[in-house]
């Protein structure tokens, strides 16, 4: 193997692992507390901007529904999701995949 060979090598492998790093950032930011809180947080003033507008009354309570819908759907889905992955994975390869 040569020496220009090798360097294209290592080189290729270094993007590999800068996109392995940055792939895993993303999953980790899905996941993370701060953007469900984040996207809970401009929800509730959005609803509550459009609610106001509307002339509801009570409008910063009626506001709660959709980010409690969204914080709600957060936590269910990966309960969902271990039982998809499971249900259909494990029952092709034997293997747990969770």
């Amino acid at each position: 193997m040569t020496d220009e060979r090798l360097e294209e090598i290592e080189r290729q492998l270094e993007i590999i692992k800068q996109r392995n790093a940055r792939v895993e950032a993303d999953k980790a930011w899905e996941a993370s507390g701060v953007r469900v809180g984040a996207i809970c947080l401009i929800t509730y003033l959005v609803a509550c901007a459009f609610l106001y507008v509307m002339g509801a009354q009570r409008f910063w309570l009626h506001a709660l529904v959709p980010p409690c819908g969204f914080f709600l759907s957060t936590r269910s889905l990966r309960v969902i999701k271990r039982w998809w992955i499971a249900s259909r994975y494990q029952a092709k390869s034997g293997s747990e995949i969770v």
